[in-house]
């Protein structure tokens, strides 16, 4: 609940600089080798986890174990689309009587990040690392609620020598971001964040007809079968639901139970939650740390007492926490809630309640509850724990989700795209799939011989 720092939103002008700024970054970056480009990105791939986790966690309140795992997976990302830099190639096609064509592939221009509060300096890397790799400029608007980290990641850019305005921060809300989304000299947007400002994104971008990333929200199933490894399980349940706080687009929170082992499966799980350590995150034993805002925590609140009047019943946690650390007291935490005797029609299993609640619902037969799973405007994510792997291909195949695990959840090796179905977004990040999304291709027919007229 302290301020840790006071920053300007960046008005018209300021946008119009930063893009500018970065227009001419352009210039001289698009026309570096793929080699070249790869070395800037591998030399900001570098260490000091500690001093950024550090400030990711008071930025956004996860633990720092946590956080520097993200970490990790930020210079993984860079490292990554070093590699893919310069291998970036279009390619040659024999045509009739010696003639041939060839395709090169260009970069966009300066391209728009937007990012979320969750996964804040993640978010940056993995939007920024594969339009670099391509060649492009990138303006990225961080989510006002965690402004700090990203600015340490445009300084760390041109602390490894991209050209000077190449990366370059914004910072505001929703008025910010419009003025980005109208800019004339923005080539394409990327956005991490809800649907409903997903949607305005894209009616803005539509006006300039740029391309759109949309990357939104999500209410994933996650199917646990009777022949699973229980222990396993549990611990993907929690994986899929108390990561960041329960504050994970792809979080697995519809956490479907074969009867058989529903009760059992309920028991252990809410005997690990109650164990899940909360207060501090820079504390090294700390697992859960505080949701993000005042706003968030009481609509988390709202959605437990809503479940509980429509008849779900509370199994363990969903109220405040208090640490015991004077300088914490007025800090959002809440203990992780495990909701039991769900329904399919309650709105805490239709609607996306990005906080530490799982809502626990049986199940009978793998054809009904695929039915069930895909009952949602979303398709983000979903997730199987089995052990029969026959069916386990089986239920992904017919799972109507663009992120799927088997026996395990929430890992997003950078080397495999992410993105979602449905309302969840469209287009792709990491992975070879985003150089689709932030290059675009030429094609040049050359004709060897004398052009024939048919006039």
């Amino acid at each position: 609940g302290r301020v840790i720092s006071q920053l300007f939103c960046s008005g018209e002008k300021e946008v119009d600089l930063a893009v500018q700024s970065a227009k001419a970054a352009f210039k001289i970056w698009s026309q570096m080798s793929g080699m070249e480009r790869s070395r800037v990105l591998l030399e900001a791939a570098r260490e000091q986890r500690e001093e950024i986790a550090t400030l990711e966690t008071i930025n956004n309140g996860k633990s720092i174990f946590e956080a520097r795992v993200d970490i990790d997976i930020s210079w993984q990302c860079l490292e990554y689309y070093a590699g893919l830099a310069g291998s970036l190639a279009g390619e040659h096609i024999q045509l009739p009587g010696g003639s041939f064509g060839y395709t090169r592939r260009e970069p966009l221009g300066v391209c728009v990040g937007i990012g979320a509060w969750n996964y804040p300096f993640q978010i940056a890397c993995w939007k920024s690392a594969p339009a670099l790799a391509c060649g492009n400029a990138m303006v990225f608007k961080p989510s006002p609620f965690t402004p700090i980290s990203v600015v340490r990641l445009a300084e760390i850019f041109t602390e490894a020598g991209v050209p000077k305005g190449l990366f370059n921060v914004v910072q505001g809300g929703a008025a910010t971001g419009q003025f980005l989304c109208h800019h004339p000299d923005v080539a394409k947007i990327s956005f991490t964040g809800s649907v409903p400002t997903g949607i305005k994104i894209m009616e803005m971008a539509a006006k300039g007809i740029k391309p759109v990333t949309l990357e939104l929200g999500g209410k994933s199933p996650l199917i646990i079968f009777s022949d699973c490894a229980l222990e396993n399980a549990v611990n993907g349940a929690l994986m899929a639901n108390f990561l960041t706080q329960g504050e994970v687009c792809c979080n697995g929170t519809r956490v479907f139970v074969e009867r058989k082992i529903l009760d059992v499966f309920t028991k252990e799980v809410v005997k690990r939650t109650q164990k899940i350590k909360i207060g501090d995150p820079l504390l090294e034993d700390t697992r859960m740390g505080a949701l993000i805002n005042r706003p968030h925590l009481d609509r988390v609140q709202g959605f437990i007492k809503q479940a509980k009047e429509q008849g779900a019943e509370v199994l363990c946690g969903g109220d405040l926490f208090v640490p015991d650390d004077l300088k914490l007291k007025n800090g959002y935490y809440m203990r992780p809630c495990v909701l039991g005797n769900c329904t399919d029609d309650m709105t805490c299993v239709k609607e996306e309640i990005f906080g530490p609640v799982m809502s626990i619902l049986p199940f009978d037969t793998e054809e009904e509850v695929v039915e069930r799973a895909n009952n949602t405007k979303f398709g983000l994510a979903g997730g199987v724990f089995t052990r029969d792997i026959q069916k386990a291909h089986r239920v992904v195949a017919a799972l109507k989700a663009g992120m799927c695990f088997i026996n395990n959840y929430n890992i997003s090796p950078v080397e495999l795209p992410f993105g979602g179905y449905k309302a969840s977004g469209f287009g792709r990040e990491n992975g070879r799939a985003a150089i689709e999304y932030y290059s675009q291709l030429k094609t040049v027919c050359v004709e060897m011989g004398d052009v024939e007229s048919v006039f």
